[in-house]
């Protein structure tokens, strides 16, 4: 039985340069679903916005107050959604730089759902490849299913049967991690609201 909250809260973090990409439209429709099944206030940040506050830091003592403010919104999202374009082979280099400024332990046994956008199929490699690990290094629970769409795959915010699908697989197991994330504790989240 999952727990109701009020205060629960799914943090959306687009990797991408551009406010309305593909990117940001993805983690939008995976939020909203994820957010019916677990009813929680949806927090987006995008990479084209928090980059004035997180990009110019070059580590997190030189993060301003509205940067710290963002860190701190994805240190204490209950779920986070991670995406980006690929660019170049990888993920965002903005993206990373975030990732950088997160305390370590910030996201141990969080649940996390990844997504990305690219050209071609072989650009869904990032997933498994990048994204996953860096995830990984965080400690966090990524949820097995993948999220990614092509440009094929999409038309304005409509998407193929097949990302529809994806997307609900993905929200499916990210449910049940929330479920056993709550049975993890998270001295981490202590030490954070009682710094705040």
């Amino acid at each position: 039985m999952v727990e109701r909250s009020r205060n629960r809260t799914i943090v959306a973090l687009s990797g991408s340069p551009r406010p309305q990409s593909r990117t940001a439209r993805l983690l939008s429709q995976i939020a909203e679903a994820l957010a019916e099944r677990l009813p929680a206030e949806i927090r987006a940040i995008h990479v084209a916005e928090a980059a004035p506050h997180l990009l110019t830091a070059l580590s997190r003592d030189r993060v301003s107050p509205t940067g710290e403010a963002l860190l701190r919104t994805i240190e204490t999202a209950d779920i986070l959604i991670v995406g980006s374009p690929v660019y170049r082979g990888s993920y965002t280099g903005a993206l990373k730089h975030i990732f950088d400024l997160v305390d370590r332990d910030a996201l141990v046994g969080r649940p996390a759902l990844l997504a990305a956008t690219g050209g071609t199929p072989l650009h869904g490699l990032v997933g498994e490849h990048q994204l996953r690990p860096l995830l990984g290094f965080f400690r966090a629970f990524t949820a097995p299913t993948f999220v990614f769409a092509t440009e094929a795959e999409m038309s304005g915010a409509v998407f193929t049967e097949a990302v529809e699908q994806r997307v609900a697989q993905a929200v499916d197991e990210t449910v049940a991690l929330y479920e056993a994330s709550l049975a993890i504790r998270r001295p981490h989240d202590q030490r954070i609201v009682a710094s705040a």
